[in-house]
C-alpha cells in the first residue's frame, strides 16, 4: 500500500506541476481508501459510475472521482484538480485553515499534513451525515476541528488560507474578512449550471496584499456541486456570460465597495474583478 500511496503522490503532483514536494508527501502520507468507506467503490465515467471489481483498496489510488453519495451526486474530487489547487494556494506549516465543503475529510487531512500538528484546520461541513463521517476519518488529527455547519455564514477564524470546495458566484465578505495579512482564498467561481447543479467554472485565487487591496487570478477550469449559501441568480448569470467572453487569464485583482471601472471582467454584489494591478 506505501508504494501505491506513493506513486499516486508522485503522479498526481507532477500532473500539478509541483513534483518532489511538501504536497507530495502530504498525499503519499494520506490513506484515501480510510476516508471513502468500505469498497467496493463506484467511480465516475463522466456519464454515470462504474463499480470497481473489488474492495482491494489499491484501486483508489487512481486519478479519479469517486462517488460519496451517488443519488446527489456528490463525490470525491478529482486528485490531480485539488494537487493543482492546493499547489496554488501554498498551504504552510504551521498555518490558521479553513476548509469549506470539507465532505468526509481527505482533502482536509492533506491540508492538516501540509500544516503539520503545529497548525490548525478548521473543517465546515453543512451535510449532517457527512460532517459525521469527516468528524470520525478525522478524529486522529490533533490539529482539525470539525465544525457542522455553513461555511458562508456567521463568522470565520481568523486564516492564513481558506480552501472552498464547492461553487460559489461571489467571493463573499466573511471570507474575504477573515483573511490575515498575505491570507488567501481559494474558492470556485461558478456560473449558473444548465442542469440546476453543476457549473462550469474557474477556480479563484484571492491573496489579501494590503488593507482593502486583493490581487486575484484564475488557477484552473472546474465543474463543482453549488455551495448551499454562497450563489446569486442575477450574478450566475452574469459570471456565465463574462466565462462565454473568455479572458480569464487577463484578471488581476479584486476589488470591493467601490464602482467597475472599464477594466471590470465581471462585476457582482459590492464586488467585481478588474484586469488591472489592484490598487
Amino acid at each position: 500500500m506505501e508504494a501505491h500511496r506513493i506513486f499516486f503522490a508522485e503522479l498526481i503532483t507532477a500532473i500539478a506541476g509541483v513534483p518532489h514536494s511538501r504536497l507530495t508527501s502530504a498525499f503519499a502520507s494520506t490513506p484515501r481508501e480510510r476516508y471513502l468507506g468500505p469498497g467496493p467503490w463506484k467511480v465516475f465515467n463522466g456519464h454515470g459510475y462504474t463499480r470497481t471489481p473489488s474492495a482491494d483498496p489499491t484501486l483508489v489510488y487512481q486519478d479519479v472521482v469517486i462517488a460519496l453519495e451517488e443519488e446527489r451526486g456528490l463525490n470525491n474530487g478529482q486528485p490531480s484538480l485539488h494537487a493543482h489547487c492546493l499547489a496554488a494556494l501554498d498551504v504552510r506549516e504551521g498555518e490558521s485553515v479553513v476548509h469549506i465543503g470539507a465532505g468526509v475529510g481527505y482533502y482536509t487531512a492533506v491540508l492538516a499534513a501540509l500544516t503539520s500538528v503545529s497548525g490548525k484546520v478548521f473543517a465546515y461541513e453543512i451535510g449532517a451525515d457527512l460532517a459525521r463521517r469527516a468528524a470520525g476519518n478525522l478524529a486522529h488529527l490533533s490539529q482539525v476541528t470539525v465544525v457542522p455547519r455553513s461555511g458562508t455564514e456567521g463568522s470565520l477564524p481568523e486564516s492564513d488560507a481558506i480552501y472552498v470546495s464547492a461553487g460559489a458566484t461571489a467571493p463573499l465578505d466573511l471570507w474575504l474578512d477573515a483573511l490575515r495579512p498575505s491570507g488567501r482564498l481559494l474558492f470556485p467561481l461558478t456560473p449558473n449550471g444548465s442542469d440546476g447543479k453543476l457549473g462550469a467554472g474557474n477556480m479563484l485565487l484571492v491573496t489579501r496584499v494590503g488593507e482593502g487591496r486583493f490581487d486575484a487570478r484564475f488557477v484552473c477550469p472546474v465543474m463543482i456541486f453549488p455551495c448551499v449559501g454562497g450563489r446569486d441568480e442575477e450574478t450566475g448569470k452574469k459570471l456565465a456570460e463574462a466565462f462565454r467572453r473568455g479572458h480569464v487569464s487577463a484578471v488581476r485583482s479584486l476589488r470591493r465597495k467601490t464602482p467597475p471601472d472599464e477594466s471590470c471582467w465581471c462585476s457582482g454584489n459590492g464586488w467585481w474583478l478588474s484586469t488591472s494591478e489592484g490598487v
